[in-house]
């Protein structure tokens, strides 16, 4: 393992996409930059008995989610995991909301009815995730199923980890993706780790050559380069709305805090946290943006601004009324339709859309140009 990262380093060299403007390249540095604060104010909330539950994060991985939800476009569907929050940030969720949700307060997106990290925000194309992985897997795969059907040009995206495929669950959405090739892209974050199960005991074949007899591409990236995570699945999506059907994207990265705040991670061995420790997604999307002039101390002040607004807004949010509990616990009526998510990439040149702070609320109208490029301020 000593080697590891050299080899990583090797294999993976930095890859800036050219389809990115310097305004993209903000946004997806911004979008790490608020997952990651975000996090970190969470999990100190958590130790403060504010988030109940146990609290589970992504540090050191924010660019897998980072980068392909910003290749993503309005019209397509995700089906975003708990170390994925970059995702939810891009597709329009303010942090406020997210607040809400960790403490389980009323403005929260599930309005408390559900797990801190179980959420997804129907209005911007995401639907919320089960314990279960890869169960979303899926459940992308169906969605993909009716785009197909409906002679619809759109796409699917979902995340696993390594660990998930040595379930069944997994095999099944690979099995039935590639048979039917589906407009759907699976992105395998290979964080080293299933909770303490190393890679070399979790399974004998690297899963990437597995998508082969399952009839469709697989790929292996740095999943700390969040450009090259981007361009990956800018290239998937364009395959599989041209009809070249599903592809299997494997980001190699860390898991670098423990399973979840109850885990110490004492099974890790420190020099290889170390390693990948140097190899932050972070600082090396932020050395990117210093060599064209960027003022990234601006950027990082504007984000912890919003950090802090954001706890502060979702600290004044009351709990949810427990006469209350059982509304939206069953399905009543008609099917709610998932909206389109917001899509800052230039490439889809689309308005960001404000969503309101009231999860009942309908659904809101596009802002001003000038809030269109928030992710680049």
């Amino acid at each position: 393992m000593a080697t590891y990262i050299a080899e990583v380093r090797s294999q993976f060299p930095d890859a800036p996409s050219e389809f990115l403007t310097r305004e993209d390249r903000i946004g997806l540095w911004r979008a790490m930059l608020l997952m990651r604060g975000i996090e970190q104010r969470a999990m100190t909330l958590y130790r403060q008995g504010k988030v109940p539950g146990s609290f589970y994060d992504g540090f050191g991985q924010e660019a897998v989610s980072a980068g392909a939800a910003f290749a993503m476009g309005p019209h397509d569907r995700l089906c975003v995991l708990h170390r994925d929050l970059a995702a939810h940030l891009i597709r329009g969720v303010a942090p406020t909301r997210i607040f809400g949700q960790y403490m389980g307060r009323a403005g929260g997106i599930t309005r408390g009815r559900d797990g801190n990290v179980h959420f997804g925000d129907y209005r911007t194309g995401c639907v919320g995730m089960v314990s279960m992985l890869p169960d979303m897997m899926l459940v992308a795969t169906g969605m993909a199923m009716a785009f197909r059907m409906r002679k619809e040009r759109r796409c699917a995206l979902t995340w696993c980890g390594d660990g998930s495929t040595s379930r069944g669950d997994w095999h099944e959405a690979m099995n039935w993706a590639g048979v039917q090739r589906l407009p759907v892209i699976f992105v395998l974050e290979n964080n080293q780790y299933a909770y303490s199960t190393p890679l070399d005991k979790q399974f004998a074949v690297d899963p990437i050559k597995r998508a082969a007899t399952y009839g469709f591409p697989g790929i292996s990236i740095d999943g700390n380069d969040v450009e090259a995570v981007f361009e990956a699945t800018r290239q998937a999506r364009e395959r599989a709305l041209e009809g070249g059907g599903p592809t299997l994207i494997e980001a190699t990265t860390m898991r670098m805090h423990g399973h979840a705040a109850h885990d110490d991670m004492r099974y890790v061995p420190v020099e290889l946290i170390e390693q990948w420790r140097r190899r932050d997604p972070i600082e090396l999307q932020e050395r990117r943006l210093a060599e064209i002039d960027v003022d990234v101390a601006a950027v990082r002040a504007a984000v912890e601004v919003e950090i802090e607004a954001g706890v502060r807004e979702a600290l004044e949010m009351p709990m949810p009324d427990p006469a209350t509990a059982t509304e939206g616990v069953f399905a009543e009526g008609e099917a709610q339709e998932l909206g389109d998510g917001a899509a800052p990439w230039s490439g889809f040149s689309t308005p960001l859309t404000a969503l309101p702070a009231d999860a009942s609320a309908p659904a809101p109208s596009p802002v001003d140009d000038q809030e269109t490029h928030r992710w680049a301020s």
